[in-house]
């Protein structure tokens, strides 16, 4: 490509983006005009506004809460997620299966 065809393709691309410039400042500048016309004219809302049910003053607002004690319930017994070598002798298998071959790591060294 010669100089004046470098030149020249250069004051182009400038000038396009110059006129782009001046569209965009331009279309914001009739945008801030009507604005200010017009201040409260179709403002955009997020959400609709909060409406309330029909009936809803004869119903109650929540339910009761029940009544609790506090304490854990004793029932159930908590069980290991492995049982121990006796307990999977006699067949109880674990609740967990074993973990994967990459995930486990060597056993750490004592000092």
């Amino acid at each position: 490509m010669a100089p004046d065809d470098r030149k020249r393709a250069y004051r182009r691309d400038m000038l396009l983006a110059g006129v782009m410039v001046a569209a965009g400042v331009g279309i914001s500048g009739v945008s801030l005009a009507q604005l200010a016309i017009h201040p409260h004219a179709q403002m955009a809302q997020a959400t609709q506004p909060l409406q309330s049910t029909p009936g809803a003053e004869t119903k109650p607002s929540a339910p009761a809460e029940p009544a609790t004690t506090g304490t854990r319930p004793g029932g159930i017994s908590p069980e290991p997620a492995r049982p121990d070598a006796d307990a999977q002798k006699a067949g109880a298998a674990p609740a967990l299966p074993p973990a994967p071959a990459e995930k486990t790591a060597a056993p750490i060294k004592e000092r």
